[in-house]
């Protein structure tokens, strides 16, 4: 089982966590068991979360071993009342994501077809971000230091297909500039992305 948390902590909960392993991504894909996870941002015990998602207990306590089972739900405390023990639990990252490690024999490569113009080569771009991204947390989580990345997100609009041409152009001629004025042959490297791609319609 292999879960990679990213990002800062709130309240000791991951803000995302990257699922690695096949098991656990076949779990978290469970639509009942995402409810679950949804559900356990806050610590909840399995009575307090089958009234909260409309289910019996015991069906929740089989969901809550499995998630338990592969890392995506946590031991927060346990209370004693009466003669038993109610264990009080919470989801260990506020969302998931699933690596295209998990299907690695059939993960996208974008070294296979580099096509800057084509969205499925963006795609593979992207799937190799997460993978990389999720390997390099769980190295500098055991090391105990910060992973050095940096992300820029907006949007732009464009006015005419012609415009966004020459914005694409404009934009590798200046990433081009900015990359031969900071590049060291002897430097440690970094991977530079940059995409554009049209908002999907809500």
């Amino acid at each position: 089982m292999t879960i990679r948390f990213v990002g800062d902590t709130v309240d000791d909960m991951f803000d995302v966590a990257v699922i690695e392993d096949p098991v656990a991504a076949g779990v978290s894909l469970d639509p009942m068991r995402s409810r679950l996870l949804a559900a356990l941002v806050e610590p909840l015990s399995a009575t307090a979360l089958a009234t909260a998602v409309g289910l019996p207990r015991q069906k929740v306590n089989y969901h809550l071993r499995e998630l338990e089972k592969h890392g995506l739900v946590e031991l927060v405390e346990e209370r004693r009342k009466g003669n038993m023990t109610e264990r009080v639990l919470r989801a260990t990252a506020a969302s998931y994501v699933i690596s295209p490690a998990v299907l690695k024999e059939v993960a996208p490569d974008p070294d296979r077809a580099p096509d800057r113009l084509s969205a499925r080569w963006l795609l593979a771009l992207a799937a190799r971000l997460v993978r990389d991204v999720g390997a390099l947390i769980t190295g500098a989580t055991k090391a105990g230091k910060p992973v050095a990345t940096f992300g820029i997100d907006g949007e732009v609009r464009f006015a005419s297909p012609r415009e966004r041409a020459a914005f694409a152009a404009d934009l590798a001629e200046a990433v081009t500039n900015l990359v031969s004025r900071y590049h060291d042959d002897d430097g440690r490297a970094y991977r530079l992305v940059v995409a554009v791609h049209p908002v999907p319609h809500e």
